[in-house]
């Protein structure tokens, strides 16, 4: 590993101060394989480019968020969900005169590991894979940037800097108990001090997730006709801005109504967070990137007054659109996919294409071996290439019409 070193650039790594406690891309901790750094991009950029040219980050405009891909094409993706915590995150960064394009990198790769179907299938795999070390999807995100992505001939995966890696890995706090697969073994190569907690910039691209996730959720199950304004009409986040919209554009047509509250709800939790931040920033008072790391504390949040609203809205969510009984038809069909798919390929991996084929065979004997390369596959699949080759595998009549 060989630390950022300064190269002669003729551009300014950054189009705004910088705080003491931001991650700078001149200081970084550098790559597990040493490269030679750009002379038109910081390290923090570079990574964000990998991420963007990445198979995986491509495959995300075919993976559920809720909705599976074929039933609308106004629904959000996994990739068009990513786009939306991309853009939060930067707006907070801006605001808290933190890095962006590490904030805006950690947002762009955070759900690059996620199976088919989401969560479902992350599920379902979690099962199956329990005899074999497990599955966990962001474990499978650092896999991807760590191990399968193939684009370079000195090294497998992305060889990105340890605090990209570091915000793929802690984003959600400090890592405690027994470490999934990748993480246990890369950990050891790359020490990204699990103990403590990540950078700001990570912190940001985690709420904005929570952010983008609820309303675009909320937006879409009113699209689908699972509920309506006036089913939303009591909670406390949403009501208050109904209010306002209806006095200020009494007749405003229902899809413009929708966009002014959701835009509006974004709004407020975005103030909410940059205001509750700066608050225990100021409490704190870090000089360094290490400060926030080592503070014992998660400093990006809600307050607790919006996180009571919050947790209203996921309620809510939770009963009348993740648990409607349309969606659940859909889930259990998903699940069922990637079951079928996981076993028949368990029972024979001759059935899989030959690059896998290849990856069992380096090791034929080793069970964990084979079901991780199985899991790999398939979670590397798309909606769509699930369901096809559920039909290619388990249609009878498929090669014989």
């Amino acid at each position: 590993m060989r630390m950022s070193t300064a190269v002669e650039t003729d551009y300014n790594y950054c189009s705004v101060p910088l705080a003491a406690y931001a991650c700078r891309p001149d200081q970084s901790r550098g790559r597990l394989h040493d490269e030679p750094e750009s002379k038109t991009r910081t390290c923090f950029q570079r990574d964000k480019d990998r991420i963007i040219h990445a198979t995986a980050f491509r495959r995300l405009k075919y993976k559920t968020q809720v909705f599976v891909y074929h039933e609308g094409d106004h629904f959000r993706t996994r990739l068009t969900h990513t786009l939306e915590v991309a853009q939060i995150g930067r707006s907070i960064a801006r605001a808290l005169m933190v890095n962006e394009d590490l904030t805006e990198t950690i947002a762009l790769s955070h759900d690059m590991g996620h199976p088919p179907f989401a969560h479902l299938g992350e599920d379902e795999l979690a099962v199956h894979m329990k005899p074999f070390l497990g599955f966990e999807h962001n474990d499978q995100t650092l896999r991807h940037v760590v191990r399968l992505e193939e684009k370079y001939p000195e090294f497998d995966g992305l060889n990105l800097t340890w605090e990209t890696l570091e915000g793929i890995v802690k984003h959600n706090g400090p890592v405690e108990g027994e470490l999934p697969y990748t993480l246990a073994r890369f950990n050891k190569e790359f020490d990204l001090e699990l103990d403590t907690h990540a950078s700001l910039e990570a912190q940001i691209a985690a709420l904005a997730d929570d952010i983008a996730y609820n309303n675009h959720d909320l937006e879409d199950g009113i699209k689908a006709g699972f509920f309506d304004f006036d089913d939303i009409r009591s909670m406390a986040l949403v009501k208050d801005l109904m209010v306002q919209c209806e006095r200020e554009y009494p007749d405003l047509a229902p899809h413009r109504y929708l966009s002014y509250v959701i835009r509006e709800m974004i709004g407020e939790m975005v103030f909410d967070v940059i205001t509750e931040t700066r608050k225990r920033i100021k409490s704190i008072n870090p000089q360094s990137p290490e400060d926030v790391r080592k503070c014992g504390q998660q400093l990006v949040d809600f307050s607790p007054e919006m996180l009571k609203k919050v947790n209203e809205l996921r309620k809510f969510l939770r009963t009348r659109m993740y648990n409607n009984p349309a969606v659940r038809r859909t889930r259990y069909k998903s699940r069922q996919i990637v079951k079928d798919l996981f076993i028949a390929f368990m029972d024979d991996y001759k059935c899989l294409p030959k690059r896998w084929q290849e990856e069992i065979e380096t090791a034929p004997e080793d069970m964990n071996n084979k079901a991780r390369a199985i899991a790999d596959y398939v979670a590397g699949m798309t909606d769509r290439y699930a369901i096809r080759e559920h039909q290619r595998l388990f249609d009878l009549y498929e090669d014989h019409r």
